[in-house]
């Protein structure tokens, strides 16, 4: 099991398409995950340290499981399968509910908790990055710090200028 920082979330071109990038902790590998944009604004939500006037499902879901007297202990990321991600919710009392990756990416984000990643997925699905590619993940670095969660509520996400790609 390989503990995961968050990165951020950015939409791919051409596709538009969402998603989150996740870098192992104690190595040089990147797991990009494909989401879709409500939980992409959920993540840069999270990541930007917004508080939304009334609770968005994450937050509500943060609140029903304290207020019910439980802690998430960890979110790990368990399988790979027709190249989709698949996670568990793993709590202090040894109970594991199955969740969508990027649904548990959010709440682990809200919770403080520890995102983990199977050794096997990390395997199949991680990217090493070389000194020529460290170029993109600067950009991407870049561009996390212009982006912001009200990006990914409209339905083409960022436009092109603001990708500030080179």
């Amino acid at each position: 099991m390989r503990d995961l920082d968050v990165l951020g979330v950015r939409v791919e071109m051409p596709t538009n398409q969402p998603i989150v990038l996740l870098r192992e902790r104690d190595g040089d590998r990147y797991l990009p995950v494909w989401i879709g944009a409500a939980e992409a604004a959920a993540i840069a939500f999270a990541q930007q340290g917004v508080t939304p006037p009334r609770p968005l499902t994450h937050d509500l879901l943060r609140d029903v499981i304290a207020g019910l007297g439980h802690q998430l202990a960890e979110v790990r990321i368990v399988e790979l399968r027709d190249n989709v991600f698949y996670a568990s919710l793993v709590f202090a009392e040894g109970v594991q509910v199955s969740s969508r990756t990027s649904d548990a990416i959010a709440l682990a984000l809200r919770t403080d908790v520890p995102i983990r990643c199977e050794d096997a997925v990390i395997d199949e699905a991680g990217v090493v990055v070389t000194e020529d590619q460290d170029d993109e993940v600067e950009r991407f670095r870049e561009f996390l710090d212009q982006v912001s969660a009200e990006d990914f509520d409209t339905p083409g996400g960022p436009s092109e200028p603001e990708r500030r790609e080179s």
